[in-house]
């Protein structure tokens, strides 16, 4: 990676001028090209320290960051890699580089299967989705299921060996609601169990969602039916074997999420549930009660005052273990299978306090595992309709959005000579969930989202189909072209380019290290917002420069960067789980 190599030349030219460094040498790609390709601020960083540094030789004149750089870019000016540095005010220095080094990095870039960085080898579990049977798969799950996707993808892409994990609520009072509904509607309805497990998939995900209603409206409302719902909680965790009600519910739950799953290209390497890790949260609670839990009006809790966050109750008066215990127990399970170095949680950020509360607990109880544990907390998305809540019946479920972009990529698709020719239908899906995907990734995670049909499914500006379009054209480009995929020596040079070919080189070149930064930041937006760059540079050379009828050497370079940031789009989509149809 170029970036890389600038930084140890930066780091070897410092080390003889100043000494030993060990503050780190920050490189960043500029905001325009008139300042370079990269700059770097350590001239203002060893002139602040040297300032700060009371044991300093009063004798010595002190320099200022405008001479350091000056004193380091002297130093710097003969890499071969460069074709000019440039010193500006109060001490950054740019660095412009060759076009014939960017079109070998860029040649690099698309024959790397795996991208150098610390996280080479390391095992990282990532776990994400997190759906509860006997609950709908909602527009919240399907935000989570992208960020955990893509920051999976990502981390692969770094040579890490990377698990997938799910963790899922099969117990509990939502649990005890669903089923309490499920008799409820049995009996009055007069309808046979048999014959609703022999109903589609659709139709028995449908009846869980009106059991879970009717069961958390009663819960509510009527005393009777609460204290029927209680027991029942109490039964399904000593008993859920041989409940045959809980033992359909959860099974339909199971096989719907598989269905989403598959639609959205994500797959899971370990699932975990409640009912299991419940019992090893327990243990480890009670083995540590006294020295970190303690016992609080028959409750046991972690003091998180202590360590100025609030109290939490993880075994239940009643014996029960709590979503925190839960969870502890969750943290170990997951250790004991897979000794992971990283272990990434993402949730919604409702549960942010929550998990601070959890994440102290763990370091009391197992620090090595707590220092190992990065939580990734995601906003929420808005929607029109308000407020989303399962118990108010207005829950925003994924197969719902996902089927409704669906419709209006299949509008676009049936419109299309090239769609008409390929199948609209499939075309349609693999439009439909890029949309809907891109549209949660390509803005900061931490933020709410309000989704837009209108926007998510544009064809143009900063969309999921824009980028998708932009690779079915670069395709089509090629194919018009005859493109065969020429080796270096036979490429036509690189010494005398288009600003619009220069610009989009140089935003190519960049791939791998947004690639580092994203998947080091858990930030997906990051490799969003470079797509949009790179779709947008390359419009400006299809519509303002000739490709496939300009004349030689020009044309072999113009088909070369189509080619490039045909992969690259194709590469960079895919780290976020979208596809790349070749025609639209």
């Amino acid at each position: 990676m170029l970036r890389s190599q600038i930084k140890k030349d930066i780091e070897k030219v410092v080390s003889g001028v100043v000494g030993q460094w060990d503050g780190g040498i920050e490189v960043t790609r500029t905001a325009d090209e008139k300042f370079g390709d990269y700059s770097s601020n350590i001239a203002l960083r060893i002139a602040t320290r040297n300032k700060k540094q009371e044991t300093r030789n009063k004798d010595e004149l002190y320099q200022s960051p405008m001479e350091f750089a000056k004193i380091l870019a002297d130093s710097l000016k003969s890499q071969p890699y460069l074709e000019k540095l440039e010193v500006k005010e109060p001490g950054f220095i740019n660095f412009f580089i060759k076009d014939n080094i960017w079109q070998k990095e860029v040649e690099k870039l698309l024959n790397k299967k795996a991208f150098g960085s610390p996280y080479s080898s390391k095992k990282i579990i990532v776990e994400f989705t997190d759906p509860n049977p006997f609950k709908e798969f909602h527009v919240g799950h399907l935000y989570s299921n992208s960020v955990g996707e893509a920051i999976s993808r990502m981390f692969e892409a770094l040579g890490a060996q990377v698990k997938r994990a799910n963790y899922q609520g099969d117990v509990g009072l939502h649990v005890a609601k669903c089923v309490w509904g499920m008799r409820f509607h049995i009996k009055n309805k007069k309808l046979n169990i048999k014959n609703l497990a022999n109903k589609n998939l659709g139709e028995r995900i449908d009846f869980l969602g009106l059991c879970y209603a009717a069961g958390a409206e009663a819960y509510e409302t009527d005393a009777k039916a609460k204290e029927e719902i209680i027991k029942i909680n109490q039964e399904i965790y000593e008993k859920q074997d041989v409940i045959i009600e809980y033992k359909l519910g959860k099974a339909w739950s199971l096989e719907n999420f598989e269905a989403i799953y598959k639609r959205l290209g994500t797959r899971f390497d370990l699932y975990y549930f409640e009912s299991e890790v419940g019992t090893l949260g327990v243990e480890i609670v009670k083995k540590n009660l006294g020295r970190v839990f303690e016992m609080s009006k028959g409750a046991v809790i972690f003091p998180g005052e202590k360590y100025g966050l609030h109290n939490r109750v993880f075994i239940t008066g009643a014996g029960l273990p709590t979503y925190e215990a839960k969870e502890l127990g969750l943290a170990f399970k997951k250790y004991e299978d897979f000794a992971y170095n990283l272990s990434i949680i993402v949730t919604g950020n409702e549960i942010a306090e929550y998990f601070k509360v959890l994440l102290a607990a763990i370091k009391q109880v197992g620090p090595a595992i707590a220092k190992k544990t990065q939580h990734v907390a995601h906003g929420m998305v808005r929607m029109p309709g308000g407020k989303i809540s399962s118990r108010l019946g207005n829950v925003i479920s994924a197969s719902w959005i996902l089927d409704e972009a669906g419709k209006r990529a299949l509008e676009f698709a049936r419109q299309s000579e090239k769609g008409r020719r390929q199948d609209p239908d499939k075309i349609a899906e693999v439009v439909a969930v890029g949309a809907v995907k891109y549209a949660f990734l390509k803005g900061n995670a931490s933020q709410d989202i309000k989704f837009s049909f209108e926007e998510a499914m544009s064809l143009e500006g900063n969309s999921g189909p824009y980028l998708q379009y932009t690779h079915a054209r670069c395709r089509s480009v090629l194919e018009k072209g005859r493109w065969v995929g020429r080796s270096v020596g036979q490429r036509a040079d690189f010494s005398d380019l288009a600003n619009e070919e220069r610009i989009l080189l140089r935003a190519l070149g960049h791939f791998e290290e947004v690639v580092v930064d994203a998947a080091s930041s858990f930030a997906p937006n990051q490799i969003a917002g470079f797509l949009f760059e790179v779709a947008q540079k390359y419009n400006a050379m299809y519509n303002n420069l000739r490709i496939i009828d300009s004349k030689e050497p020009d044309r072999s370079r113009r088909l070369f960067l189509t080619h490039a940031t045909a992969k690259i789009l194709e590469k960079g989509l895919n780290l976020l789980g979208i596809s790349a149809p070749g025609k639209m």
